[in-house]
């Protein structure tokens, strides 16, 4: 396996990660799960970094409804395509 086909595949399992985890965030917030959990703990120090800047530029929808995590991996989506076709 060249290095390119290993650095394509470690952005692939990278943006899949971090989707899986806005995701399963997304979720965890429509359960009673305590702020102190550890596992929301860890998906609040990985996703928010993505999270946030778009929350500056995204309003919720009717004050409630935030959509942050959809706009998030889809912009994943879209900057994955791009860099596999920049880097083939």
């Amino acid at each position: 396996m060249s290095f390119e086909e290993l650095l394509i595949a470690f952005v692939a399992y990278f943006f899949q990660l971090l989707s899986a985890a806005i995701f399963i965030r997304a979720l965890l917030s429509w359960f009673p799960v305590g702020r102190d959990n550890p596992l929301v703990v860890f998906l609040d120090r990985v996703t928010e970094p993505v999270l946030a800047p778009l929350r500056r530029v995204i309003p919720p929808i009717g004050g409630a409804i935030d959509i942050t995590p959809i706009v998030a991996i889809l912009l994943l989506q879209f900057l994955s395509q791009i860099l596999f076709d920049a880097l083939r």
